[in-house]
């Protein structure tokens, strides 16, 4: 039995991962979770109910700041960590850059020494494309040498990343940082751009749009992302390493309300503002070190994502 732990995992990308994992019955997971009211707990709530009656599965409420009562509360030490766990978001992260430095640093201090105690060999931290910034050397390849992150959130998940080489340097802890660019889908989160301005589209309502709509992004199917969570789980030809899982597409901020306006049947009311501070002008991955050492292939195209995000929005 292999014993995995996941944190954030009655989240949006953590939900899925979990679901895929409880199909395999080799495998025990612990899905750990603050269920922080950062948005509808009864969401969150709703992802996990599946599992709660599955004696593979152990949900654990606990916040990652408190590393006693982490480590009492998970009763199988873990063969793999996947680290999804954070205060998320760009914006939000503006008006409280101590609380994420607090969550997001400390949190995955805590985690990589609860690793270092319990003898986990694995660890798969969720980083984030934000990390790159400014960078205007596009596509991003994991081996550009300087990162300009602009908000507090991005500036975490590169203290995270070298937390990470830090220990996997010293103790032997394998760490694998996967950099997510802009994930939707199913039970994707309230704030998050595509679901934000879905909903308020379905209601009449205006979408705020900063900018000139001329920002890019690089959107990618949670089900693909979660192939490339599985690949990392298993990867063992380094002791350190860094991955982007994106679509390798961009998709300008325009192109997407009109994607959305077509899938949905409904026009988008804009209510247009000022760039936001923290937001960048495109985001772009290179996908070739992911596909050559993950055997990461991105399935779903933009298009299709959003029919089957429409599924389930309709279907809620």
């Amino acid at each position: 039995m292999r014993n995995v732990l996941v944190t954030g995992g009655a989240g949006f990308i953590g939900s899925h991962l979990v679901d895929r994992l409880t199909g395999h019955s080799d495998v025990h997971i612990t899905v750990l979770d603050s269920f922080e009211p950062f948005y509808d707990p009864r969401e969150k709530e709703a992802n996990v109910a599946a599992w709660t009656d599955l004696p593979q599965v152990q949900i654990v409420r606990a916040d990652l700041r408190d590393i006693d009562a982490v480590q009492e509360a998970v009763a199988h030490p873990p063969d793999v960590i996947v680290h999804l766990a954070a205060r998320a978001g760009v914006r939000p992260s503006l008006e409280d850059p101590v609380g994420y430095q607090q969550v997001n640093v400390m949190g995955t201090q805590n985690l990589l020494e609860l690793a270092r105690a319990w003898g986990t060999p694995q660890f798969v931290f969720a980083s984030s494309s934000s990390v790159y910034g400014t960078d205007p050397n596009v596509p991003w390849r994991e081996d550009h040498a300087v990162l300009r992150p602009v908000s507090p959130y991005a500036s975490t998940k590169v203290s995270g990343e070298l937390l990470g080489h830090v220990y996997s340097h010293l103790y032997a802890i394998r760490f694998i940082a996967l950099r997510f660019f802009t994930v939707y889908g199913p039970r994707q989160r309230p704030d998050l751009a595509i679901r934000k301005f879905a909903e308020r589209m379905q209601r009449g309502a205006p979408i705020p749009v900063f900018g000139d709509g001329s920002t890019r992004r690089d959107y990618t199917f949670v089900s693909d992302t979660v192939d490339g969570i599985l690949a990392a789980m298993n990867y063992d030809a380094e002791p350190y390493a860094v991955f982007n899982l994106g679509n390798d597409r961009t998709v300008t901020l325009t192109h997407m309300i009109e994607a959305l306006e077509r899938t949905l049947g409904v026009e988008a009311v804009i209510d247009r503002h000022g760039p936001q501070p923290g937001d960048v002008p495109q985001t772009w991955a290179d996908l070739t070190h992911a596909r050559n050492a993950l055997g990461y292939h991105p399935q779903v195209p933009f298009e299709e994502g959003l029919e089957r995000f429409a599924r389930w929005l309709d279907g809620r």
